[in-house]
């Protein structure tokens, strides 16, 4: 199999056959309909599928034909072969998981112009005939053996698939009734909009009445199904979330069109905020297609230069969002330049104390490592040639930053160079703080919703 040889004229007999077999999969359709362009929704669409002439996802037709193709090209005659007719009569269809089996067979033989008449015949595991057909080609010559060309392996990134996962887990959930802080303009108002379409959230819009309705206006928002707050101006917006907060008529808050340090100086505040024992602390819930799991980053957004005391409380955060969305035992990578101790880099000699608390009960419910590089906690490759021996290192779900500028800067780079979407949530408060940036897409917009309806009802059940 490592090698591909034909058969030339000479050697090609009437009645000799060749065959290939092959089962269906998602991945043969995604492939065939990417180079294709065929995006007919009964090939690539599972829920229009369920309503069309088969009421199941099948293969294009041609995939079959192409099949043959393979055949001839490889095997019967092989290479050199010329194609130069094929007619094909489709009788079935392939569906997910069914194997079909391809066999051409030599009908006929032309002395001139060195023709082969094939008869093509494609079946299914029941013995049922899938596709018939007749094939015309010019056979080679002269023999031709060549290495078998390996092909790449083709990953798909299917972007958002984590965000989605997630909406999909708050179904059935009683949305969140939820204060956003100061929509005033076309993203903040479409996102929260959005959410409350797809059941994450009751939004109640809290800010300047006539600056709302104009940014609803521009976006074409109807705003007749939603309660509005007045305000004077954000940091008025801001404290009357905090109110409706505290007074238990709201179970979260999400950032509008205002800074992140005006929503959080109306939380932290003493006397009327919604401070908790815990420290506050920001996670980046990143959806990477190239990651193969649930990727948290924290802190970014809160604490700039946080202390030992400091980062037990973001470690801790991360842990209890991560139990809240579906992962029971996270796996804690503390990031630092470096995999080992070395005083002079203070992240590594917290990452070390932050091991030691966790093997004390200090902080529980999730495995840590550290001090890890970024390489060390992302790849298993990596952490293997440098000696790593870790539980944590290559598989990581939760990568905790030595400080915001680390983090806004690790977070960001996925974004922007790996393609992958960013939704960010404050915890720590009394309620979960849905911190999204004006640059945000809906469907980070959305995740960010999601996070907070899932961690709240956990709360509820705990």
């Amino acid at each position: 199999m490592d090698r591909i040889e034909n058969r030339t004229f000479d050697e090609i007999e009437v009645g000799e056959t060749a065959r290939l077999t092959r089962t269906l999969t998602h991945k043969d359709i995604e492939l065939f309909a990417i180079v294709s362009g065929d995006v007919n929704p009964a090939h690539v669409d599972a829920e229009f599928a369920r309503s069309d002439m088969f009421h199941k996802v099948i293969a294009h037709g041609m995939w079959g034909g192409a099949l043959i193709s393979t055949v001839l090209g490889t095997e019967l005659p092989g290479p050199g072969t010329i194609y130069l007719n094929q007619t094909l009569s489709f009788r079935n269809p392939v569906a997910l998981g069914d194997t079909v089996t391809v066999v051409v067979t030599v009908s006929d033989k032309i002395e001139k112009g060195h023709r082969i008449a094939l008869d093509c015949l494609v079946t299914n595991q029941r013995g049922e005939t899938v596709i018939s057909g007749k094939a015309e080609v010019v056979a080679p010559t002269e023999k031709v053996s060549r290495k078998r060309i390996v092909l790449p392996e083709v990953e798909f990134r299917e972007k958002g698939r984590g965000y989605r996962r997630l909406i999909e887990m708050t179904s059935g959930m009683v949305p969140l009734r939820t204060a956003v802080v100061h929509p005033v303009d076309t993203n903040s108002l479409v996102g929260a909009v959005e959410a409350a379409h797809e059941g994450l959230i009751v939004p109640i819009l809290v800010g300047p009445e006539a600056k709302i309705r104009a940014a609803a206006k521009l976006a074409a928002i109807d705003l007749s199904a939603f309660e509005i707050i007045d305000a004077l101006h954000s940091d008025d917006a801001a404290a009357k979330a905090v109110a409706l907060a505290r007074s238990g008529k709201v179970e979260a808050l999400m950032k509008g069109a205002l800074h992140t340090d005006e929503l959080l100086h109306a939380v932290v505040d003493r006397e009327t905020g919604l401070r908790t024992e815990r420290r506050m602390s920001h996670v980046f819930a990143i959806d990477a297609p190239g990651y193969p799991r649930p990727l948290f980053i924290t802190d970014a957004a809160i604490n700039v230069y946080p202390t030992l005391e400091d980062k037990r409380d973001i470690v801790q955060n991360a842990i209890d969002l991560a139990h809240a969305l579906g992962i029971p035992q996270p796996k804690v990578a503390l990031l630092s330049a470096v995999e080992t101790v070395t005083p002079l880099i203070k992240s590594t000699l917290d990452a070390a104390a932050l091991c030691k608390m966790a093997d004390r009960g200090q902080i529980t419910g999730g495995i840590l490592d550290g001090p890890l590089a970024f390489d060390n906690a992302v790849s298993i490759e990596a952490a293997k040639t440098k000696g790593i021996v870790s539980a944590v290192a290559g598989v990581a779900d939760i990568f905790v930053v030595p400080d915001l500028e680390a983090g806004n800067m690790l977070a960001k780079q996925l974004e922007y160079l790996a393609d992958a979407d960013v939704a960010g949530i404050a915890l720590g408060a009394r309620v979960p703080i849905i911190l999204t940036s004006r640059a945000d897409k809906t469907l980070s917009r959305l995740g960010s919703c999601a996070i907070a309806l899932l961690l709240a009802r956990h709360k509820e059940k705990c």
